[in-house]
């Protein structure tokens, strides 16, 4: 959003990802009818409710399931005595394109809401089926899918008119306790494996049978990939206050701002005289002027919650009016007219200011937030639009983080008095330091319209359409700051400062970088901030990659299978690898090659995203190619498996049938995690090489992280070779 570009321009950008190694269950579901006392052929809704941990989003089942994300599905045992009514229907559920996928979904936070309706047929009513959904993240990029079982059959069936006059009216037993519904499990018949250690096969994989299912099935435990768990300490929210911090600090030197630092700081060094008062004051000034910007954070808080995030990057509306309003204030940057409060009003607040002691400095902090207003207030308002991650505590942190920065100048000045002798002067330079906001404003417009084309694809705004813009009107600000272009407010100038002139050059490279985009180049660094590749008319890479498609490499050879459901499950950027961890794994003891396991997901967003960005690297892809056998394990792939091939995991008591149910069971048991992406090196022996990595887009972090898992790989080989000796 605007705030990261900002900071961009001026100090650069900064990212901090973090995961952990856990079992997550970030939505919890309930059930309900909508009448338990029925009569045959009465209509009814079953309701199913998840309540969504914070941060989390569920996907609702409205939408196209060829998309990509998964779709949740619901699926009913038939029985004789109900029958269902139309398809199940989401309530209320929020709409989003995908700029990964490229198509529209559906999804819920906080909570989501299904409704079926059935029709009563006979008497013992009974209703059993399962459920299958994703949930991911927006914070670190985990996706994760599940699967569970419902029973409803808790009904009180009334007797028909027919029935009473045939039979009699009997009478109606006793609803049970509870009406809602019983989650059954298979029940699992475990054997004592340390009494009778014959029953205990080894399995391929690192995997234990330790008994066998009522069913039939044999029961397997996985065995660990790591010796003990791996976790992250989560950073929370520190690189957005360190951000709002810098925004503060450029707010300062605004035409608005920067000449009331000595004006403000000379009231309180000469009052009564009183140094020590004058600086105790001026203390509490900045305190009040934080505590200002704090409370507006607070009263917007609730306002910037889940589902107001959910509506601003959703809907055409807010993101049409927030391209205006920044357009808007671009303009008043550029010195076209002045946005003001109410004059009115500021005088009422400086009034108060005259009253002196504590009450009137905090009067004075409120005057300055005030006149202030018309420079403070984009940034201000990029911050809080930018703090709309469904957090309530962002918003606040946000604003006294800026404020903050804001308030720091005027009480160090009030205690040093004698740093003002070496403040630059006030002049024509803080118009220039207005206009270059004004352009940057004037780009970050064109993401909110953006957001509102593709999501309602009106195709206005293609990708090489919005790398135009961006062309012109960075290229315009590089020749502001150069002094080609003068605008109202300009106070004439010979020559130009150091400081614009290195800004220009940056400015000036930015927009060399941006011309090759408009040929179809990724532009990696402005991932997420463009429209999507698909809607670039003339991509080149594209048109290459079509046109030439010859594989210069392949992991399996004469030595390894080929590998099973290549038919139908791939790897990206032309990489050859495996889907079953058994035919891996024998891989790679052939070629001597450590093991690369990528845990992904038709439907997870974030691992697409991890492809383009960070495997598609030159350096990655060829250590991929080279140096691993690479086996991706789909966890949410439908394909059911041959009955012998059926298990029941030791974790869950539940029988594995498709691709995708065994290997999130076997992330769950060996990785002790169940989110994706995650990425696992392993040697020949099954364990670990390296610490698990999860989403994050720091292609050096990945390569490091490539590099020990190899280095540890050949030390433990040396090892086993001097052992053997």
């Amino acid at each position: 959003m605007g705030l990261r570009f900002l900071i961009l321009i001026f100090f650069g950008a900064f990212i901090s990802i973090a995961g952990s190694a856990q079992v997550l269950e970030p939505a919890k579901w309930s059930y309900d009818v909508s009448h338990t006392n029925v009569k045959i052929g009465d209509e009814i809704e079953l309701i199913f409710k998840a309540t969504i941990q914070e941060d989390w989003y569920l996907y609702s089942s409205d939408f196209d399931p060829d998309c990509g994300p998964t779709v949740t599905t619901f699926t009913f045992k038939e029985n004789d005595t109900y029958e269902l009514i139309g398809e199940i229907k989401p309530i209320n559920a929020k709409k989003k394109y995908d700029e990964i996928f490229e198509c529209d979904y559906t999804y819920f936070r906080n909570q989501g809401e299904f409704r079926q309706k059935i029709k009563v047929l006979k008497a013992g009513l009974q209703i059993a089926g399962g459920y299958e959904y994703q949930v991911c993240t927006d914070v670190d990029g985990k996706c994760i899918p599940f699967e569970d079982e419902f029973v409803f059959r808790n009904f009180k069936v009334q007797p028909t008119a027919q029935e009473e006059k045939a039979n009699g009216l009997e009478k109606a037993t006793d609803l049970e306790k509870s009406t809602s519904p019983i989650k059954e499990t298979p029940k699992v018949e475990k054997e004592n494996v340390e009494e009778n250690t014959s029953s205990v096969k080894t399995s391929s994989a690192g995997s234990s049978i330790v008994g066998k299912s009522e069913e039939g099935f044999p029961i397997k435990k996985l065995q660990p990939f790591f010796d003990g768990d791996f976790e992250k300490e989560k950073v929370s929210h520190i690189w957005f206050m360190v951000l709002a911090f810098l925004a503060g600090l450029a707010a300062l030197f605004t035409p608005c701002v920067f000449p009331m630092i000595p004006m403000t700081v000379s009231f309180f060094t000469k009052k009564d005289g009183n140094k020590g008062k004058g600086i105790s004051q001026a203390i509490f000034y900045g305190f009040c002027i934080i505590l200002i910007y704090t409370i507006i954070g607070s009263i917007i808080s609730p306002f910037m919650g889940p589902e107001t995030a959910n509506h601003l990057s959703t809907e055409w509306l807010p993101n049409v009016i927030f391209f205006a309003v920044f357009v808007i204030f671009a303009l008043s940057f550029f010195g076209m007219f002045d946005i003001v409060l109410p004059s009115s009003f500021v005088n009422s607040v400086d009034r108060k200011a005259d009253r002196g002691g504590f009450i009137g400095v905090f009067f004075m902090a409120f005057t300055l937030v005030l006149v202030s207003f018309s420079c403070t207030g984009p940034i201000v308002g990029t911050i809080l639009v930018e703090s709309a991650g469904g957090e309530v505590l962002k918003p606040v942190l946000g604003m006294f983080a800026f404020s903050l920065a804001f308030a720091i100048p005027f009480t160090l000045f009030a205690i040093f008095p004698g740093w003002l002798n070496n403040l630059p002067k006030s002049g024509g330079w803080l118009n220039a330091v207005k206009v270059v906001l004004g352009f940057i404003e004037l780009a970050l417009a064109f993401k909110f319209l953006s957001i509102a084309d593709q999501a309602f694809h009106w195709g206005i705004l293609d990708r090489e359409v919005n790398i135009a813009v961006w062309v012109v009107i960075f290229g315009l600000m590089g020749l502001y700051l150069l002094g080609k272009i003068k605008l109202p407010h300009d106070s004439p100038s010979n020559h130009i400062s150091v400081p614009r002139l290195m800004l220009a050059i940056a400015t000036l490279s930015f927009v060399v970088y941006l011309i090759p985009g408009m040929f179809g180049a990724p532009l990696k660094a402005l991932a997420g901030y463009l429209p999507p590749m698909h809607t670039h008319d003339f991509d080149i890479p594209a048109i290459a990659r079509s046109s030439s498609q010859t594989e210069d490499f392949v992991v399996y050879n004469d030595q390894c299978e080929k590998p099973k459901y290549e038919d139908f499950l791939h790897l990206p950027h032309g990489l050859k690898g495996y889907f079953d961890l058994d035919q891996a794994v024998a891989c790679a003891k052939e070629q001597n090659k450590p093991l690369f396991i990528d845990f992904t997901g038709h439907g997870c967003t974030n691992c697409r995203e991890m492809e383009a960005v960070v495997w598609s690297d030159p350096r990655v892809l060829k250590k991929l190619k080279e140096d691993f056998v690479v086996v991706a394990l789909y966890v949410d792939d439908k394909t059911e498996l041959p009955e012998d091939s059926w298990y029941v995991s030791a974790y869950d008591n539940k029988i594995k049938k498709t691709i995708g149910k065994q290997n999130a069971d076997l992330q769950i048991q060996r990785v002790n995690n169940n989110a994706q992406p995650n990425y696992i090196l392993l040697d020949h022996a099954e364990k670990g090489l390296v610490k698990p990595v999860a989403y994050d887009r720091d292609v050096q972090n990945f390569l490091d992280f490539l590099d020990e898992g190899l280095k540890n790989f050949h030390q433990n080989n040396q090892l086993a070779m001097q052992s053997a000796e």
